[in-house]
């Protein structure tokens, strides 16, 4: 530890900290704000890595959850399958049932699980309360967390049904479950008392084992508590396995995201730190030598030295960490939201390695010149501190003094060269942000390109439904009207449903004036050929191009027979574009060809968008209208509505979806990182230019007297990093774009599909040249302020400071 007191040591340290206050300053906020960036990076990588895996283990989460008919197992029963061979830990049984919530408008939440608890505390599954508190009383509910937001509230009310004597219950807290064990909680008789008509209870019990790691163990686990249970006891289960790949397939993707910027962000900040205690440290080599002709000595000048960088640097680190935790805290949280995990925070460990790790290159960063300045005699350390070196850097001048420039322009271009470490420094630190700003920007675009390309069919400017479908849950719900609050609809929405004839709604939309273009869906299950289960399927009628997904490769429907499909079908099968496939809808099998790769991530990627013609007893059930130019939507689906809904259709106007949650929160990510980092390579620029600065403010006095103007002063100044900027543009826009070349596909391929060129294809020549100027800008104004205070100095001032 660098020690000292009040005495000679202790008044160079003061007085070195306290002279120079705008090279503290620099080093200080310069350090703070690399911290700060280094902080939110690591918090973010430790918040990507498995972060459901954490929570899990956490909350002792159930390694399967089982459902059991009460009626046909007794308490005995279940207690003695708690020392089932294998078994570790269990809970319950906790009374359960489904329920269809209804808001104050009338609006119905998809059908829930509702879960009898007396508080969150369990040996396995302990729920962690995010907000509010734990239902006590009747008529009290704890909600999922990922319903928290502008609707619902702490203190909202719901109605379990729609039913004139539906129970009013308030929500009283939001709860997370990495189990995801219940979507809504309550006491135990208020589930027993909601338990009626067609939501029968059952009895949920979770159990922990000792092997659970694979689906073959969890199967057996399973096999093992169904032989000790009464035959028709277990009613269903769910696996953790199950639950762990859904919460993974949205944080998958952002992991690469988040790694690329992390290791900017912590690469750069040790570049920063360095150069700016080093530069420091260096241009002090003057007074090192004066120092050692006073009688200090060598080992003396060094700890005085490294201790004038780490006073203002561990100034900067603390401030840095608190800053970092500030801003990582919301950015947690909607990570938190974004993965379905809970308690994420900054960890620990993270405010302990971060400032250590700074604390060790500043002293390295300072350390290291210090020492050489040590080991110069002491004449040699006055004459080298005086000034750089005569003959560096002069063939430099020589070359830029040849350009049709104003002399003090290129005597500033030439200037970085009599410190080539210091002027790399300030490359590296132009380009990263340089890097940093290119990536950011292509990625919000590619972002905003997969939330335009996730569902076309809301492209359309107005829908009329006809129907619903008759296979499987997929039906097709009544939506509100043009401009009405949408409320979510579950799949067993107790409202009307549409029953008009395809036939005629169709005629009345062709003989509609104003309509410009449309085509007719129908959806449902269907079976295809080497696949397990059944996979959505959406067959087209019509010319449906303009609602159609994006291509990867191939091209859209065209045609009978046809039939696009999700990357994740084509690796699950094998299949490529161009083979058949065999598909059974409404007990129809037809074979169909493969004419393209679409971009489609909804159901795992194992759904399939097929021509309706090629299915004779399909009909479509919706119809996607887009309107001539000049039309409004609301009226001509007022229009519309007025000959279909006595048909028995419904006919609305689209309106704009918000984006999704995750995408919005990689943007709000790369916004606040990109800044802090541009940021960072500001204040980079700035260390190096004052410091470049003072160091020749004897030579600027000189030019000065010789008749050198203010605004040429500022020239020179910017002109000596101005040539510094065009090369970290240069250099950082090609990375960035290389950068965003490069993660995107490996975002993509976590969420198990290739891109499409629209997602890849984001960035246009001028907008390339646009962020290439952007190096610059960073460099000149960072250089800003002390070209300004070059300008302000006296003649006489500058000649008289050494």
């Amino acid at each position: 530890m660098i020690r000292f007191g009040s005495g000679a040591l202790g008044r160079v340290v003061r007085s070195g900290v306290g002279r120079r206050r705008v090279q503290t300053l620099v080093i200080a906020v310069a350090t703070m704000m690399a911290v700060a960036s280094a902080v939110v990076a690591g918090s973010l990588l430790v918040a990507t890595n498995a972060p459901f895996d954490h929570a899990f283990a956490r909350q002792h989460g159930a390694h399967l959850t089982a459902s059991l008919d009460p009626d046909r197992v007794s308490a005995a029963q279940l207690a003695s399958t708690r020392r089932l061979t294998g078994v570790t830990a269990s809970a319950g049984p906790f009374p359960s049932t489904t329920v269809s919530l209804v808001d104050q408008d009338g609006g119905h939440l998809p059908t829930l699980t509702l879960v009898g608890r007396s508080g969150p505390k369990s040996d396995v599954d302990e729920v962690d309360l995010k907000s509010g508190r734990w239902a006590r009383t009747s008529d009290e509910i704890v909600l999922s967390a990922s319903f928290s937001g502008p609707l619902l509230k702490v203190g909202s009310t719901l109605r379990s049904s729609d039913a004139a004597d539906a129970r009013t219950l308030t929500v009283v807290g939001f709860a997370l479950s990495a189990s995801a064990s219940a979507d809504v909680w309550a006491t135990p008789a208020q589930v027993k008392a909601l338990a009626t008509g067609d939501a029968a209870l059952t009895s949920q019990m979770l159990y922990r084992f000792d092997s659970a790691a694979t689906k073959s163990q969890i199967a057996a686990d399973r096999k093992k508590l169904a032989a000790a249970l009464p035959s028709g006891a277990l009613v269903g289960t769910q696996s953790w396995l199950d639950t762990k790949h859904s919460a993974n397939q949205g944080a998958a993707a952002t992991i690469p995201f988040l790694i690329a910027f992390g290791v900017l962000g912590i690469v750069m900040s040790v570049i920063i730190i360095g150069s700016v205690i080093s530069g420091a440290v260096g241009t002090g080599l003057r007074r090192i030598g004066i120092l050692k002709a006073i009688g200090f000595t060598p080992r003396e000048v060094v700890r005085a030295y490294v201790a004038q960088a780490l006073i203002p640097a561990a100034a900067g680190i603390a401030l840095g960490v608190v800053l970092g935790n500030l801003l990582a805290v919301p950015l947690l949280d909607d990570t938190e939201s974004a993965y379905g995990t809970v308690s994420l925070s900054v960890a620990w460990w993270v405010d302990v390695v971060v400032p250590a790790v700074a604390l060790l290159v500043v002293a390295v960063a300072a350390l290291v010149p210090a020492l050489r300045a040590g080991r110069l005699r002491t004449v040699e350390a006055i004459a080298v501190g005086r000034a750089p070196r005569t003959a560096r850097g002069q063939w430099a001048h020589r070359i830029a003094g040849r350009l049709p420039l104003p002399r003090p322009v290129t005597y500033g271009l030439a200037s970085p060269f009599a410190h080539p470490v210091r002027a790399l420094a300030m490359v590296l630190a132009v380009t990263f942000g340089t890097v940093a700003a290119t990536f950011a920007v292509g990625l919000t675009h590619s972002l905003n390109a997969v939330a335009a390309a996730q569902d076309p069919e809301n492209n359309a400017d107005v829908t009329a439904i006809s129907g619903v479908s008759d296979s499987g849950p997929h039906r097709v719900v009544q939506k509100p009207a043009a401009g009405a609050e949408r409320a979510p609809a579950g799949p067993q929405s107790d409202r009307p449903q549409p029953s008009a004839d395809p036939a005629a709604v169709r005629a009345a939309i062709v003989a509609q004036p104003g309509t410009a273009w449309y085509y007719g869906t129908a959806g449902g299950d269907a079976t295809v050929a080497g696949i397990s289960g059944t996979v959505r399927a959406t067959l087209y009628q019509g010319d449906s191009r303009f609602g159609g997904y994006e291509m990867i490769a191939g091209h859209w429907l065209s045609g009978r027979g046809q039939v696009v499909v999700p990357t994740a079908f084509l690796e699950r099968t094998g299949d490529r574009i161009g083979d058949s496939v065999r598909m059974t809808f409404e007990k129809q099998t037809v074979s169909l060809r493969i004419v393209g790769e679409v971009f489609d991530t909804s159901d795992d990627g194992m759904s399939v968008h097929a021509d309706l013609e090629s299915f004779t007893k399909a009909k479509p059930a919706v119809f996607h209208i887009e309107v001539e130019s000049g039309v409004s939507p609301a009226d001509y689906a007022k229009k519309l509505g007025a000959v279909v809904e006595p048909l028995g259709g419904v006919v609305f106007a689209e309106s704009a979806e918000d984006g999704g949650g995750m995408i919005v929160l990689l943007e709000a990510m790369a916004a606040l990182l990109t800044l802090m980092l541009v940021s960072v390579a500001g204040l980079g620029v700035l260390n190096s230019v004052v410091l470049d600065t003072r160091e020749r403010v004897h030579d600027l006095g000189v030019c000065k007297a010789l008749g050198m103007s203010p605004r040429q002063t500022v020239s020179l100044v910017l002109a000596s990093v101005a040539g510094i900027g065009v090369v970290g543009g240069l250099i950082g826009v090609p990375a960035g774009f290389a950068l965003h070349g490069y993660v995107l596909p490996v975002m993509g391929e976590a969420a198990g599909t290739r891109l499409p060129p629209s997602v890849l294809d984001v960035y246009d020549t001028p907008q390339l040249v646009l962020l290439g100027l952007a190096g610059v800008v960073v460099a000149l104004v960072g250089a800003s302020a002390p070209a300004g205070w070059a300008a302000r100095v006296r003649t006489a001032t500058a000649l008289r400071t050494e």
